[in-house]
């Protein structure tokens, strides 16, 4: 028997009814689960991973309805057909207003029993694809996408925690290469606005004769070229978030009608007569100090007051280098991948020189700097000759700067604080970094840490 079609709770106090639905749905390639009251039915729901159920309208106890009611109380989204009565049609049909997939007539015809059953289960299979879509959105671009254990980005963390429940406006500054796109990203996965859009506008790269209508819009007509309306990024992201990217690059005359968006949720699409209305959240990010730009006159102070509800600040690489050590692991991991290597670890001096660089693009340049030595490595560990001469040549730099931290010496305090944790046990302690086993045991041999006596190895 094919059970991959779906499993199926069924209902009904007539036993002789169960035998026969059940050996329908059961030639059809169903598993079926029986229950002969709606108790029995919600007991069973608890441990089943059913795609549908059919229920009959008319139960000792609890009726059809009520079970239906419970199974939606609960805040499960499975699909409940109707099994009833000639004389109990309307009452099925009042059971659909409350949310019932469908209602099946008895005497049951079997062809519709099973056109009705496949529809249940179909539409049970797109939404929990649909859920599953948006926890993998979620887990790539929520917190899960931004990495660092240090102070500095714990506080980025906690601000963003909060600031994603609300709907105000957040503005994110710090250098380019810091990860501000990643920061907006996640504030609007982890917001209650995670199921709409997410639209990101670079108003640096766009010309200012363009610009407008990037933002806004246009109707056909509207200039030489507008053969057709356009729908600006403002109005594709309704009911999501839209990223104002390096917003300092805005035109004056452009931060104006922007300014007029937010303060009346509603614009002029470029030559358009009729105002649109939008549901968006504007989150803005800049490398430029606005509020310097406000002081040279070149971004109005009204509408840096009216971005300035939350401000989250990214720090650069340089002041928290104490996170260098994750985001190398990170970056290794990610690039392995892409390139199907297995290299699994890296030269003590290739950290030390990561530690004495004061990486100017951020943590985009020591991306590109790991993903440069992973595809040049052809052994098991990444070595000085892997990396830009730049980096090689500040290996021998003076270690003030980076008073009282050593990298090196901060990887191997990371991992015997995470060795005794786990009472160097070597599986935990690899799953508590989020390394291999075989990354784990050069890493202990790079640092020259050897198993306690009598400790737990596996």
């Amino acid at each position: 028997m094919d059970r991959t079609k779906g499993t199926i709770l069924l209902v009904d106090d007539e036993v002789n009814t169960l035998k026969v639905l059940s050996a329908i749905l059961r030639k059809d390639g169903y598993h079926v689960a029986t229950a002969t009251s709606a108790e029995e039915g919600l007991e069973k729901l608890a441990t089943l991973d059913a795609d549908t159920a059919v229920v009959d309208y008319r139960l000792p106890g609890m009726s059809g309805l009520d079970f239906l009611r419970a199974v939606k109380g609960g805040g499960r989204a499975l699909p409940v057909v109707m099994l009833t009565a000639f004389g109990t049609i309307e009452k099925a049909v009042e059971a659909m207003k409350e949310g019932a997939f469908m209602y099946v007539a008895k005497p049951v015809n079997p062809d519709q029993l099973l056109t009705v059953t496949r529809e249940a289960v179909e539409k049970n299979r797109l939404f929990r694809e649909n859920l599953s879509l948006k926890v993998q959105l979620r887990e790539r671009h929520g917190f899960r996408s931004l990495v660092g254990k240090g102070a500095a980005m714990q506080q980025v963390f906690a601000l963003i925690e909060t600031v994603s429940k609300s709907a105000s406006s957040v503005l994110v500054m710090g250098e380019s290469g810091t990860g501000k796109e990643l920061v907006a990203r996640a504030i609007h996965y982890e917001s209650p606005r995670a199921g709409g859009p997410f639209v990101t506008l670079d108003c640096a790269s766009l010309p200012e004769e363009t610009l407008e209508s990037e933002v806004f819009g246009h109707e056909k007509g509207s200039f030489t070229g507008a053969h057709e309306r356009k729908l600006g990024q403002i109005e594709l992201a309704h009911t999501g978030t839209l990223l104002l990217d390096e917003i300092g690059e805005l035109s004056l005359n452009v931060q104006k009608k922007f300014l007029r968006f937010l303060q009346e949720r509603e614009f002029l699409r470029v030559g358009g007569k009729q105002r649109v209305k939008v549901d968006v959240r504007i989150v803005a990010a800049t490398n430029r100090e606005l509020p310097r730009e406000v002081e040279s006159g070149r971004f109005r102070e009204d509408l840096f007051y009216r971005l300035n509800v939350v401000v989250v600040r990214v720090p650069p690489l340089r002041e928290r280098r104490e996170d260098i050590p994750t985001l190398v692991n990170h970056f290794l991991r990610k690039f392995n991948d892409e390139n199907h290597k297995l290299i699994t670890g890296i030269d003590a001096a290739v950290m030390e020189a990561f530690a004495n660089h004061d990486w100017p693009g951020n943590v985009r340049e020591l991306e590109n700097a790991v993903e440069r030595a992973v595809v040049l490595c052809t052994t098991d560990t990444i070595g000085l000759q892997h990396l830009p001469r730049s980096l090689r040549e500040e290996r021998a730099a003076p270690a003030s700067r980076t008073p009282g931290f050593g990298l090196f010496e901060n990887e191997k305090r990371l991992l015997l604080e995470a060795l005794e944790r786990t009472g160097w046990n070597q599986t935990r302690t690899a799953e508590v970094l989020g390394i291999s086993r075989k990354q784990l045991r050069t890493r202990m041999k790079n640092h020259d840490l050897l198993p306690a006596p009598g400790a737990n190895s596996e």
